[in-house]
């Protein structure tokens, strides 16, 4: 047996089965806590009363160590069960200057709530008295970011567990949480859900989750939430003229994909918008081999932008959006071998530009620059790419902020707008076009690589060639991709960054 192709996967693992059986708890809505509750949890801030249902004082919480402050969270157990008290701390801010709690602030208190009750299987959280405390939001946008919290921090990637003593959330309560919070209750889980599915896909070994086998998946999962999803094989990639994807795959026993989705509305608004993912499923660097690092490590990763656009046109439909989206993936390795990709080779990108290969870690912007051109030939209304694409940007603003690039000042704006609403950090850096002649090349149209120092902006220079002049928007997630600790409703691991605020920005995008 060749063990080129051999692919050590337990018969058991699916998924396909393993996404449609994400989220699956039961969230009511209730006026008190339901007697299925095993652990309860009630938020309390650094002053003012505490829930009379308690039967504690401060001085007791203080003596447990239990001051308040946001994140905190002190379980207290019963013989009808936990209660669990979670810190939201003051209700202004010196720090920050922000007089009330916001939306983002209860979700991630949701989140300490449900990872201090991840023994539990049936939870409740209480909302009685939210205005009081502050919260900013109506009470069906509380219960939205309550169920994001919650199923996005009970999240873990077990699949390949088979002895994991992981509890999954069978039930979740929201009490007191008010009229009409139903939908967004609906909205909260498909959000959660489209998120695990990202974090599903970029947490999954890379012989597990080839270029085909992803293909396969979003085939499947296309037809169950009513988008189409075309996959383009070698044949049909070389017949297009995708000479990126196909220059980073040249070192692969495995073949590459591209990934076409389209969503059409039901109640279209005669807007589109084109979402571009980069897919390499696993990243060793090419014939520019990685060194053997964490970050290396992390490569199996290096398809979270194609996860996260994925999982968001996915979403579209059960959310009713009424903006056309179209997404491209481009899915391939990266790897070493006497037919790989080799420095000083010339690649011709689909619409015929030619990219000088200085780096052949440099190759995300290779595979997405044909994704650009597929994406600009449709004429969009504008184009969002997604990207785990340079360590620059991980440099620059760590492993809670992306970068954000555009061409289209409105554009950026609603970006950044549907980036807050989500709690995905994005930081705006400048598409500085006097770094552009770093990309020279003295015999091809472009380079791939610059010079030493912007290296996320460079990255952008050399893909905003590609976009044809439509708005442009480009989020480097090299940062944010994973979380190497559970902090708030990011759960260690794969991040599913991005996933939501695309969706949000498919839903209130104007041109």
């Amino acid at each position: 047996m060749s063990l080129g192709t051999y692919k050590l996967i337990p018969e058991s693992f699916d998924p396909i089965a393993s996404q449609r059986s994400q989220n699956t708890a039961t969230i009511t809505l209730t006026a008190d806590v339901p007697l299925t509750a095993q652990a309860t949890g009630h938020l309390v801030g650094m002053a003012g009363p505490l829930p009379a249902r308690l039967g504690i004082d401060r001085d007791a919480l203080a003596r447990a160590g239990f001051t308040g402050e946001r994140g905190q969270a002190l379980v207290l157990p019963g013989a009808d069960g936990a209660t669990v008290l979670v810190g939201i701390g003051e209700e202004y801010c010196s720090t920050y200057g922000y007089s009330h709690r916001t939306p983002a602030d209860l979700r991630d208190a949701a989140a300490a709530f449900a990872r201090a009750a991840h023994r539990h299987a049936s939870i409740a959280l209480v909302l009685h008295g939210s205005q009081e405390q502050g919260w900013l939001g109506t009470p069906a946008e509380q219960a939205q970011m309550v169920t994001e919290g919650v199923l996005l921090a009970r999240y873990r990637y077990v699949q390949l567990k088979p002895h994991s003593t992981h509890v999954p959330l069978r039930e979740l309560a929201i009490v007191g949480a008010g009229p009409g919070a139903d939908a967004a209750v609906a909205r909260g889980r498909i959000l959660a859900r489209a998120a695990c599915l990202a974090r599903d896909l970029a947490n999954t070994p890379p012989s597990h989750l080839t270029a085909t086998d992803l293909g396969r998946i979003a085939v499947a999962l296309g037809a169950e939430a009513g988008v189409a999803v075309e996959t383009w094989d070698l044949a049909r990639i070389i017949a297009e003229g995708c000479g990126g994807l196909l220059g980073v795959n040249a070192g692969s026993v495995e073949e590459p994909r591209v990934i076409r989705l389209d969503y059409t509305p039901e109640h279209p608004n005669g807007r589109s918008i084109a979402f571009v993912g980069k897919g390499i499923m696993y990243d060793s660097g090419g014939i520019s081999l990685k060194p053997s690092d964490p970050m290396h490590f992390a490569m199996k990763m290096d398809m979270a932008g194609a996860a996260a656009v994925l999982a968001a046109v996915l979403a579209l439909p059960s959310l009713g959006c009424e903006t056309a989206a179209s997404a491209y993936l481009m899915c391939t390795d990266n790897m070493p071998s006497g037919s790989a990709m080799k420095l000083g080779d010339v690649l011709s990108i689909r619409g015929g530009t030619t990219v000088e290969v200085k780096n052949s870690d440099a190759e995300g912007r290779l595979v997405m620059s044909d994704a650009l051109v597929l994406a600009s030939e449709r004429e969009p209304d504008a184009i969002v790419d997604v990207a785990t694409l340079t360590g620059a940007a991980l440099a620059a603003l760590g492993t809670h902020t992306a970068a954000l690039f555009g061409t289209d000042e409105r554009l950026v704006e609603q970006v950044e707008s549907s980036a807050g609403r989500a709690d995905e950090s994005v930081w705006r850096l400048p598409l500085e076009r006097r770094y552009r002649p770093q990309l020279d090349s003295q015999i091809a149209d472009i380079s791939n690589m610059g010079g030493k120092h912007a290296g996320a902006t460079t990255a952008a220079l050399f893909l905003a060639e590609f976009t044809a002049g439509i708005p442009w928007a480009h989020l480097d997630i090299a940062g944010t991709m994973q979380a190497e600790a559970d902090d708030a409703w990011r759960t260690q691991g794969a991040t599913g960054f991005g996933t939501r605020l695309l969706i949000d920005l498919a839903l209130t995008f104007d041109r």
